[in-house]
């Protein structure tokens, strides 16, 4: 098992405990915001399930049917998981409108927040062993879950504070005020992971990676005449770029050959998760479209 699979499955179980944490939370208190704080966990657990799945079918090799790869995979998990967060967030509101004209005098808060703050914590751990292996592995699945995480553990933070300023002033409507705040919170996370695993799918540009690129050739320049039709687009962890460039009427075609190897290679180095094409005009090709 690879360590992209490892802590995938420590995400889906660890979410689980997670979640059995929080929903012992508000039984305890009664609290509209922790149990606002559990459903989210609903998402973490469905979004950290997805990404198990996708991560095992994007580590397969390309095949006949899939020239490229299965990496996009990982995109269309992020997709779905930012689907997901964003019913979380609107059942968040839903739940918090209703308490607020219907309220409930709450529990017992004391070990409702501790309980809360354990579960917390867990939270934290997971969401930085997960950016640990993206990091490691480029992940964007992984990367993706572990900001997914890290959004929980800070709306979590803000519902105990919260919770504990209600329960020192006995403002009951603190409960369901806090849990809108974190509705509005998991709406504008799951918009943004929506955004980003859209813009993979529609093969996006990578504005990063073109820098790079130009930053490479222009340090090669004597080698060629110019380079046009740049383009990138990128499919999970994996960046695919292609390029048109001019040579001299003379140059032999093994040393062209020659030349673009050299360029991919130094380029990798730097950036290995790339992949990039380059197709040799003479200079009489050169044609800008």
């Amino acid at each position: 098992m690879s360590s992209k699979q490892k802590s995938a499955t420590y995400a889906v179980v660890g979410g689980l405990f997670i979640f059995g944490l929080k929903l012992l939370a508000y039984f305890i208190s009664g609290s509209v915001a922790l149990l606002s704080d559990a459903l989210e966990s609903i998402s973490n657990i469905a979004a950290s399930f997805l990404m198990f799945i996708s991560v095992r079918i994007s580590n397969k090799p390309a095949d006949e049917e899939h020239k490229f790869g299965h990496q996009k995979v990982e995109n269309i998990s992020a997709f779905i998981e930012g689907a997901l967060v964003g019913i979380a967030g609107l059942a968040i509101a839903y739940t918090a409108i209703n308490r607020i004209f219907n309220p409930v005098e709450l529990g017992s808060l004391d070990i409702a927040l501790i309980v809360s703050l354990l579960a917390t914590l867990g939270n934290w751990l997971l969401s930085w062993y997960l950016l640990k292996t993206a990091k490691k592995t480029g992940s964007l699945a992984l990367e993706g879950d572990s900001k997914h995480l890290l959004s929980d553990v800070l709306s979590s933070v803000g519902v105990v504070i919260g919770l504990f300023v209600a329960k020192m002033t006995g403002w009951s409507i603190m409960d369901p005020l806090l849990a809108l705040f974190v509705s509005g919170i998991v709406l504008k996370m799951g918009k943004e992971v929506i955004l980003k695993s859209g813009n993979g799918l529609m093969d996006r540009y990578s504005p990063e990676v073109e820098v790079k690129i130009q930053e490479l050739l222009n340090q090669h320049k004597p080698n060629f005449i110019d380079y046009h039709n740049l383009r990138t687009r990128s499919s999970g962890n994996r960046i695919y770029a292609e390029l048109h460039l001019s040579v001299k009427g003379e140059v032999s075609v093994k040393e062209a050959h020659d030349f673009t190897e050299h360029l991919q290679e130094d380029l990798q180095k730097e950036m290995p998760e790339i992949t990039l094409n380059i197709h040799i005009e003479p200079p009489e090709a050169n044609i800008y479209d």
